[in-house]
C-alpha cells in the first residue's frame, strides 16, 4: 500500500457535499481549521451524526478527529446499502438534512438500501420530508432511476425541539444514471399541498390551508391540500404545524416551498423578530407567495433543488446533460465549484435573457457503480 493522499480542504462551509463528494469520487480529505476562531470550536453533533451515519453505510470508512473537533481526516470507503439500518439524526437538524445525500449514495451501492431515520421531520430550516417524498424523488426518475424501490414512507411526525419523528427511506441500485436534456419547464396545471399538525389542534391547519387555497384558487382550478393531523405518539414529542405546497407543470416538473411553525428549538429562523407564533392564516398566505416566487422564477425545479440537480448532472456517463434552472442560488454556485473540485467536471452557463432563466450544459464524469452485484 502507497501512502494516501489527502485532498486538504479548510473550513466549516459545505461539510455535508465535501463528505458527500470526496465518499463519490472515493477522494480521501483532509478538512482543517473547523470553527477554529468562534466560542465552540470544532464540529457540530449534527456533522458528527452525518459522519457516523457514512460509517453506517460503508464498509472500510475510517474518521480521524483530532480532540478539539477543528480538524479531521475522512477516507471513504465502499458504500455497502443494505437493510434494516436505523440512525438517529439528533434534535439540530432536520431529517432533511441528512436525506439528500443518502438518496445520491444510496444509488451506487452494494445492495439496495433501506434505512429508518428518527429525528425532526419538519422545521424550518431544511427541506422538509414531504418535499422529499413529493419532489426530490421525482427528479431521480429523470435521470433513469427505477421508481420501483424508490419510497420514503413517513411513520411519526416530529418538530423541534424535541423532535420524535421517524421515516423509513429506501433506495434501489442502479448500474449509470442517464444522461437527461430536461429544459422545458412547462406550465403549472395543478397546485398539491401536504398539511400537518402535531400536539396541536386542527383548527390550526384547517385555517392556515385555507388562505393559501384562497390565493391559489384565483389562479387556477386544481387545488387540492391533504391534512395529517396526528396524536399520540404518531405526533411525536414536541406540539407544530406545517405545510409544504407542489405546483405540478405540464411537463412533469414539480415546484415546492415547505415550512412549519413550532415553539422555541435551537434558533427561531423565521420568526426571529417577533417570539409570538405567526398566526395559522399568515403562514399559509406567506407560504403560498414563496411557491409563487418559486414559479415565477422559471427552471425545472425550485432553487432549494438546484444542487441535487447539478450533482446528478455530473455523475451522468460521458455524455451531454442539458438542464434550466431560475436564478441561480449561492448553494447552487457552491456545488458547481467543488463538482468541478472533485469529479473535474466543467458546466457550461449560458443565460437565457428572454425567460431569466440559465441553461446549463455538462458532460457527466461517468461514475458507473463498480461495487453492485453483477446479475
Amino acid at each position: 500500500m502507497g501512502k494516501i493522499q489527502y485532498k486538504r480542504l479548510k473550513g466549516s462551509q459545505n461539510m455535508r457535499l465535501r463528505l458527500l463528494l470526496s465518499t463519490l469520487s472515493s477522494t480521501p480529505i483532509i478538512i482543517e481549521d473547523i470553527r477554529a476562531e468562534e466560542t465552540l470550536p470544532g464540529l457540530r453533533p449534527y456533522e458528527l451524526s452525518f459522519l457516523r451515519l457514512l460509517e453506517e453505510v460503508s464498509d472500510d470508512c475510517s474518521v480521524e478527529i483530532n480532540e478539539t473537533g477543528t480538524k479531521f481526516k475522512y477516507k471513504p470507503g465502499i458504500v455497502m446499502g443494505g437493510r434494516h439500518l436505523v440512525h438517529d439524526c439528533g434534535t439540530l437538524r432536520s431529517i432533511g438534512y441528512f436525506l439528500e445525500p443518502l438518496i445520491v449514495l444510496g444509488l451506487f451501492g452494494k445492495k439496495p438500501l433501506t434505512i429508518k431515520l428518527k429525528g425532526i421531520t419538519n422545521d424550518s430550516k431544511d427541506p422538509s420530508v414531504d418535499t422529499f417524498q413529493k419532489t426530490t424523488l421525482p427528479i431521480l426518475k429523470h435521470f433513469g432511476v427505477p421508481p420501483e424501490g424508490l419510497e420514503l414512507k413517513i411513520v411519526n411526525r416530529g418538530v423541534p425541539p424535541k423532535g420524535g419523528g421517524e421515516v423509513i427511506l429506501s433506495v434501489p441500485i442502479v448500474k449509470e444514471l442517464q444522461a437527461a436534456i430536461w429544459f422545458d419547464e412547462g406550465l403549472v396545471r395543478r397546485i398539491r399541498g401536504y398539511s400537518f399538525s402535531a400536539r396541536v389542534s386542527s383548527q390550526f391547519e384547517n385555517e392556515m390551508l385555507h388562505k393559501a387555497r384562497g390565493i391559489f384558487n384565483r389562479l387556477l382550478p386544481d387545488v387540492h391540500i391533504y391534512t395529517d393531523h396526528k396524536a399520540g405518539a404518531q405526533a411525536g414529542q414536541s406540539p407544530g404545524y406545517g405545510i409544504t405546497l407542489v405546483a405540478e407543470t405540464t411537463s412533469g416538473c414539480c415546484i415546492s416551498a415547505d415550512t412549519a411553525v413550532y415553539r422555541g428549538g435551537e434558533e427561531e429562523d423565521e420568526f426571529e423578530e417577533k417570539k409570538e407564533l405567526s398566526p395559522p392564516g399568515d403562514v399559509g398566505e406567506k407560504i403560498a407567495a414563496a411557491l409563487l416566487a418559486e414559479i415565477e422564477q422559471g427552471g425545472v425545479v425550485d432553487s432549494t433543488h438546484q444542487g441535487l440537480l447539478f450533482l446528478l448532472c455530473a455523475l451522468c456517463p460521458p455524455d451531454v446533460s442539458k438542464v434550466r434552472v431560475g436564478k441561480l442560488s449561492p448553494y447552487g454556485i457552491e456545488v458547481l465549484r467543488h463538482i468541478s473540485d472533485f469529479l473535474k467536471v466543467k458546466f457550461n452557463i449560458k443565460p437565457d435573457p428572454a425567460t431569466n432563466t440559465v441553461i446549463l450544459k455538462c458532460v457527466g464524469c461517468g461514475l458507473k457503480n463498480l461495487s453492485r452485484k453483477a446479475s
